[in-house]
C-alpha cells in the first residue's frame, strides 16, 4: 500500500456533520416503478459465472436513443445494453496470467467524454489489479486498454491473489486531465490515478496520492469502535461518485456511511451521515464467518443500512441537484441534496411493476437528468441482486431502468434536464 498524502496524515478528522433532517415516525417509503429490465445474469460455470454489480450510462452525441448502458458482471465480464435492455455486446473478463492466479472480475464501472479524442467506459479489474478502457464509438465498445498498465495497490501477483485490489471507481477530469479514483478491497484506502494516452491510441495510468479513510471510531461515551469484519479486513469502500462541476468525491464506506472530501484527496475527508450500525460492537465467528452484533448504543443514523453502497448525482442547473446512495439493508435508496450540507430530502424503492421485479440489494446505480429515448426527464439505472424469478441453487442479478420523473414526483424533487450534461 502506498503512504497516504502528507496533508491527510496531518489534517485527517472524522466530522460529523448534524441537521440532517430524519423521516417522521411512521413515514412510509414510497415505491416507484421501473420500466425495463436486462436478462438475468446467472453466477456459475453455465451462465459464465456472471454476477451482476455496477452500471454507467453513455450518452450518444447525435442520437440519444442509441445510448446504451454499460455493466459489470465481474468473472461475467462487461456488458452493453441498448435502452430497451437488450444485450448489445460482451466482453470477456481477461484470463488468469497463470494456473494458480486470479481470473479477471470486474467491479464497477464509470464513464467519461473526449479523453485523447474518445469517449471510454473504465472498469476496475479486481482479480488483476488493473483498470481497464474500452473507447465507445457510436455505441460500440473497444478494448483499449495498455497491455503494460501497472498494479493499482500490489507489487506482485502474489499479492493481487491476496484480492487486497482495486474495487470501487469514480472518474473526475479537471483543467489538469482526467483521473480515476479507486478504492482498495478490504481495506479503508481510496488512490487518485492519472489517465494517460500512450502509444497506438491505448489508455494507461499513473498513482497520483492516496489517502486511508479511518477503521475505528471514537464514540460519544469515549470507547472505541470498529466495524466487525473478518480477521485482516477493515471496513472497505466501494460506491463512489464525483461531483463534477465542484470536484468533490463521496464515497460509501460500506459499514460506516457516507464521506465527502476533495476529488484530488487533498483536504480532510468529512463524514456526512452515517449507517444506522454505526457504533454496535459485533462478534466475529469464523466458523459461521458472520458477525454476532451487540446492544445499539444509539449513535448510528437514520438513513442508511448497511451495507452503504451505490453513489450516482442527479445534476440541476445553478448547482442545484441530488446526490442518491442505495442503503442496500433495507433496499431503499437516500437522497440528499447535493448543495453544501447534503441535507437528507427522503428514500424510495424500486418496486414490481408490469411484470418486472422489484430491486433488492443494489451494489451500483446511475442516474442521468439528459433525456434519452422514453426516458425524457432522465434515467435511473439500478443493480437488482435478487432478480426474479428465482432459479434453485443459481444466483440471479440483473439491471433494472426507472424514469427520473417517477423519483421525483414521489419525492418533491425537481425534473431539470438543463442541468450539467457530462459530454460538456
Amino acid at each position: 500500500m502506498r503512504p497516504a498524502h502528507p496533508l491527510l496524515l496531518a489534517a485527517l478528522s472524522v466530522v460529523l456533520l448534524s441537521g440532517l433532517a430524519a423521516p417522521a415516525a411512521g413515514q412510509s417509503i414510497p415505491s416507484i416503478q421501473p420500466k425495463v429490465e436486462t436478462p438475468a445474469l446467472f453466477d456459475d460455470e453455465a451462465g459464465g459465472n456472471a454476477n451482476g454489480d455496477d452500471p454507467a450510462i453513455w450518452v450518444h452525441p447525435g442520437d440519444d436513443e442509441d445510448s446504451v448502458v454499460v455493466t459489470t458482471a465481474k468473472e461475467g465480464g462487461l456488458n452493453v445494453y441498448d435502452l430497451d435492455g437488450d444485450l448489445t455486446q460482451h466482453f470477456d473478463a481477461p484470463p488468469a496470467p497463470g494456473p494458480d492466479d486470479e481470473n479477471g472480475r470486474f467491479n464497477n464501472v464509470d464513464v467519461t467524454y473526449g479523453f485523447a479524442g474518445k469517449d471510454l467506459a473504465v472498469v476496475t479489474d479486481r482479480g488483476r489489479d488493473h483498470l481497464r478502457f474500452y473507447a465507445i464509438h457510436d455505441g460500440h465498445l473497444t478494448d483499449v486498454t495498455d497491455p503494460a498498465v501497472p498494479f493499482l495497490f500490489n507489487t506482485t501477483q502474489e499479492q493481487v491473489n491476496d484480492q487486497e485490489t482495486g474495487y470501487g471507481l469514480a472518474l473526475w477530469k479537471d483543467a489538469t486531465g482526467t483521473y480515476a479514483l479507486v478504492s482498495r478491497r478490504h481495506k479503508t484506502s481510496v488512490a487518485l490515478f492519472k489517465l494517460q494516452a500512450t502509444a497506438g491510441g491505448k489508455v494507461g495510468y499513473q498513482h497520483v496520492r492516496s489517502i486511508d479513510l479511518p477503521a475505528s471510531f471514537t464514540l460519544p461515551n469515549g470507547t472505541s469502535w470498529t466495524p466487525c469484519m473478518e480477521p485482516d479486513e477493515l471496513a472497505q469502500v466501494e460506491g463512489m461518485v464525483v461531483d463534477q462541476q465542484r470536484d468533490v468525491l463521496y464515497a460509501a464506506q460500506e459499514d460506516v456511511g457516507i464521506w465527502r472530501v476533495r476529488a484530488d484527496l487533498t483536504t480532510a475527508p468529512v463524514l456526512i451521515d452515517k449507517v444506522k450500525e454505526f457504533g454496535v460492537p459485533g462478534t466475529y465467528d469464523p466458523e459461521t464467518e458472520e458477525c454476532t452484533p451487540g446492544a445499539d448504543p444509539g449513535y448510528g443514523g437514520s438513513h442508511l443500512s448497511a451495507d452503504a453502497e451505490g453513489l450516482t448525482i442527479y445534476y440541476r442547473a445553478n448547482g442545484r441537484g441530488y446526490l442518491l446512495a442505495s442503503s442496500q439493508g433495507d433496499n431503499t435508496f437516500a437522497v440528499y441534496r447535493r448543495e453544501s450540507g447534503n441535507a437528507y430530502l427522503g428514500q424510495f424503492r424500486v418496486g414490481a411493476d408490469n411484470g418486472i421485479d422489484s430491486v433488492e440489494h443494489s451494489d451500483g446505480s446511475m442516474v442521468l437528468n439528459v433525456p434519452l429515448g422514453e426516458f425524457e426527464s432522465g434515467l435511473f439505472v439500478a443493480h437488482d441482486g435478487a432478480n426474479t424469478p428465482e432459479v434453485p441453487d443459481r444466483e440471479n442479478t440483473n439491471f433494472k431502468y426507472a424514469e427520473w420523473d417517477d423519483i421525483a414526483d414521489e419525492l418533491d424533487l425537481d425534473v431539470d434536464t438543463d442541468g450539467w450534461d457530462p459530454r460538456d
